[in-house]
């Protein structure tokens, strides 16, 4: 997601218009023994959950803020040094954090505005903490009961477009998830950028926290402790206000409005019980459900569309096909389409397979009819047919070891005799995943029946493209030896 946040954005009336003040569900709080709200910077606090930290903490719920960075980088074209702005920003969130809930506990990690993608290890350890001391501290009634009813976590949307946005929000639900706490999630740059009207804002999982004057009063005065924010630092070019008036008309809404995606009664997983890290069961495929919570209000999650990364990945897989042009391609785990487009370009006919009807809908809206696109739960459901192309890039270590080994028998069997194979996956670790793609690019390589025609290793990602045997490099294959 890409957005401009000196632009005035999506106005208030649009989404009030559209029912964001009373299509919502009422968010349930009442059996909250202790919350912790996790903040990318200095003011996401205040602005997407400022009303729920007052309601909670007047009722004698221990409340800790964790503030994943200082916000130095606010405004990078400002003369103001980001040291100043890291001690203005601090300031200014003890004074908020006053206004919402006087002697709450406040965690300021320092972790580089900009950089938590590099610091998700820091920041998993820093929630987990928090949470430690949360359940230790829980008051009332419900601090008796389990920890994922009892303690509240409260953390930035994950699709809220923002990228240290995104990791915060990943991060909490990872952390979650693994224990068994509840989530839920404040939007605040979606207000901006989203269309109340389009397929982007997760209406169903949006929540509502209908605040009282005195919630009301209290948020506004908390999001105006963050001057340096909702005003200009000078009259100086650079330093204008980021939190435009638009967004201050989000923020002062009678209603609080949350994402909950997932039921405050989930378990903790086995290796989390048991003390362990909490990684998936290496035996067992992920589910449909978990590909339909992930992409819930999020169009573009992994970034294929915006990413770099994403770009120059799919140039080197493309770059890679031994043949300039293909029968029929097939494509396991086509997600939103980006991939299947460009091999699109290359096969005479395409099929696509997800597990999950949100990005199914967005490849063809991409795609058109031109392209096969199947909803198919695999390796149990399997496309018919013989293909000389068939693709599996970061799909495979979603299947637990058997559902791999499987899902391998069926894609070798659907090759055509001179058929090739391409897999492509992420190397780096992703405790939700079942397996990691050092072993899956590993299984992939040891089938008999196939040979490797091209290996590419680096840091980030491993891809192989394999023939059926005797493989043959592109020369031989062309005439050219």
């Amino acid at each position: 997601m890409s957005f401009d946040h000196r632009e005035p954005g999506t106005s208030e009336d649009d989404w009030v218009r559209a029912g964001v003040l009373d299509r919502p569900r009422d968010l349930d709080v009442d059996d909250v023994a202790a919350l912790v709200v996790l903040a990318a910077h200095p003011d996401d606090e205040s602005l997407g959950a400022g009303g729920l930290v007052h309601r909670l903490a007047a009722r004698g719920v221990p409340v800790t803020l964790v503030v994943a960075t200082d916000g130095e980088g606010s405004h990078p074209g400002s003369t103001t040094s980001p040291a100043e702005l890291r001690a203005t920003r601090r300031r200014e969130l003890l004074e908020a954090v006053d206004a919402l809930a006087e002697g709450s506990r406040v965690l300021l990690l320092g972790l580089p505005d900009g950089g938590l993608r590099e610091r998700r290890d820091a920041l998993r350890t820093a929630v987990g903490a928090a949470l430690d001391v949360a359940r230790a501290t829980a008051t009332g009634p419900a601090s008796t009961g389990p920890e994922g009813r009892s303690t509240l976590l409260c953390a930035p949307w994950r699709g809220d477009g923002h990228r240290d946005h995104r990791i915060a929000g990943e991060v909490a639900a990872e952390v979650a998830a693994r224990r068994g706490v509840r989530l839920v999630e404040y939007p605040l740059w979606l207000w901006h950028w989203g269309d109340p009207t389009g397929p982007d804002v997760p209406w169903d999982a949006l929540r509502g926290l209908r605040l009282t004057d005195a919630e009301t009063a209290a948020k506004a005065k908390a999001v105006a402790a963050h001057a340096s924010q909702v005003g200009p630092l000078s009259p100086r070019p650079g330093d204008e206000a980021v939190v435009g008036p638009e967004m201050l008309r989000h923020a002062a809404r009678p209603v609080e409005v949350l994402v909950e995606t997932d039921g405050p009664d989930r378990e903790a997983g086995p290796s989390e019980a048991a003390g362990g890290s909490g990684r998936a069961d290496a035996d067992r495929s992920l589910a449909r459900d978990f590909f339909d919570r992930f992409y819930t209000g999020r169009a573009d999650p992994w970034g294929f569309e915006s990413r770099w990364y994403e770009e120059r990945k799919r140039a080197v897989l493309l770059a890679s096909l031994p043949r300039p042009r293909f029968r029929a391609a097939l494509e396991i785990g086509c997600s939103t389409g980006v991939l299947t487009a460009e091999v699109a370009s290359r096969a005479d006919r395409v099929v696509g397979v997800d597990v999950a009807d949100a990005p199914l809908a967005a490849a063809r809206r991409r795609l058109g009819p031109e392209v096969e696109l199947l909803r198919l739960d695999t390796p149990d459901e399997w496309p018919e047919g013989e293909f000389d192309l068939v693709v599996l890039s970061e799909v495979l270590y979603y299947y637990g070891r058997e559902d791999l080994d499987r899902a391998l028998d069926r894609a070798v069997g659907s090759l055509a005799d001179d058929g090739v194979l391409v897999a492509c996956h992420w190397r780096h670790d992703v405790p939700e995943y079942p397996l990691a793609g050092d072993e899956v690019q590993a299984r992939v390589v040891a089938r008999p029946e196939l040979g490797v025609v091209a290996h590419h290793e680096e840091e980030d990602f491993l891809l192989d493209v394999l023939a059926r045997r005797p493989a043959r490099s592109v020369a031989r294959e062309t005439g050219l030896v």
